[in-house]
């Protein structure tokens, strides 16, 4: 198959990770891949380090030009199937591929948040796409309640985890030339840092009196690193948490951690990095935030504490830092939960089989 992505989008996070992750491995399996994105794109720096294709097109604009070009794109790579992951870079490819007659179209949808019901969201949702993915089954779930979709035409598809990469690996041996030493309690989060995240919920809940003796280890880039920083400092704890920046391997940074936390506060896809901290055998706090509640199960997987509470966000962690045998059990359990259907190969299959539909149904 010729596989073409859009992407509007010109930051960085989990769904730009997940389309080069996705392209890279359909490359592999011998499929012609190539992604079309703004030449000043975070993506368009990755996609040349991962062997992937890259197009410049100027698709974060609603306009002649960017049309233009997109087109001129699909005339030269000639798509078997055209994927797209941003609200801009769908409206520019419905006209770019004649409202999915001239070239099958594959919607993807990341995020939880949900999709008001409008002209605007039936025609790039329900119109366009000969086929709608969701990367999880709340967010499948919410596309059809609220677009109305056709249930046989929407998939989920959560994204996948590279068990091989990402397992369980000795913590003082991680922790050696770090920033901890090998008795410290550590308490981290991989993520994109915006306030959806809830990272300052993070910090209050460190804060507290019974987590004084907590590190934190804050792994990831975004528009709130300064404020966040600045919070720490205000909290008085801005000498127990680490921020690291953004890193391209996070495995070893997971693999100095005691507990994985996400206090998300909006509703999620399924996290990539909550995936492979399970992946790597830690137990994870979280909130039932959106399709995170197919990841976790409260009690098995991973604890659950109310959005925003700071206050039972520390009484969570508290309680598996000081339960070896609770974390160890959710930890185990949580790998196995990766093993048994989060696998990036079982993506990579499932979206194969989505693309070979769409082309079928053309």
């Amino acid at each position: 198959m010729r596989i073409l992505h859009t992407e509007s989008s010109v930051g960085w996070g989990g769904q730009e990770i997940r389309v080069l992750d996705e392209s890279a491995g359909l490359i592999a399996r011998g499929h012609t891949v190539a992604i079309a994105a703004p030449a000043e794109a975070q993506i368009a720096l990755a996609a040349p380090k991962r062997g992937i294709p890259f197009f410049p097109a100027p698709i974060f604009n609603r306009n002649f030009s960017a049309l233009r070009q997109l087109k001129n794109v699909i005339a030269e790579f000639k798509p078997d199937v055209v994927v797209t992951h941003s609200s801009t870079d769908s409206w520019i490819s419905a006209f770019a591929t004649r409202f999915g007659r001239g070239i099958p179209v594959v919607r993807v949808r990341h995020l939880g948040a949900p999709v008001r019901s409008s002209t605007t969201s039936r025609f790039i949702y329900r119109t366009v796409p000969t086929l709608v993915v969701g990367t999880g089954n709340a967010v499948r779930d919410m596309l059809i309640k609220n677009v109305a979709l056709d249930p046989a035409r929407v998939f989920s598809v959560p994204t996948g985890t590279d068990t091989e990469k990402f397992s369980p690996r000795d913590r003082t041996q991680a922790r050696q030339g770090g920033p901890f030493a090998s008795g410290d309690k550590v308490v981290g989060i991989v993520a994109t840092l915006r306030r959806g995240k809830g990272v300052p919920v993070l910090l209050a809940a460190a804060a507290r009196p019974e987590l004084r003796d907590l590190k934190l280890l804050v792994v990831g880039d975004g528009f709130q690193l300064e404020p966040l920083k600045q919070e720490a400092a205000a909290l008085g704890i801005a000498d127990r948490v680490h921020f690291t920046g953004r890193q391209e391997d996070v495995t070893r940074w997971l693999n100095m951690m005691d507990v994985f936390v996400l206090p998300s506060l909006v509703d999620e896809g399924v996290p990539q990095a909550m995936s492979q901290a399970m992946a790597s055998g830690l137990p994870v706090v979280t909130t039932p935030s959106g399709a995170i509640t197919e990841l976790v199960r409260e009690g098995e997987t991973g604890l659950f504490t109310p959005r925003g509470d700071a206050a039972a966000l520390a009484a969570a962690i508290k309680r598996v830092i000081e339960d070896e045998a609770l974390a160890k059990r959710l930890g185990t359990a949580a790998r196995a939960h990766i093993e048994a259907g989060y696998t990036r190969k079982k993506m990579l299959d499932d979206m194969e089989r989505v693309f070979k539909l769409a082309i079928e149904r053309r």
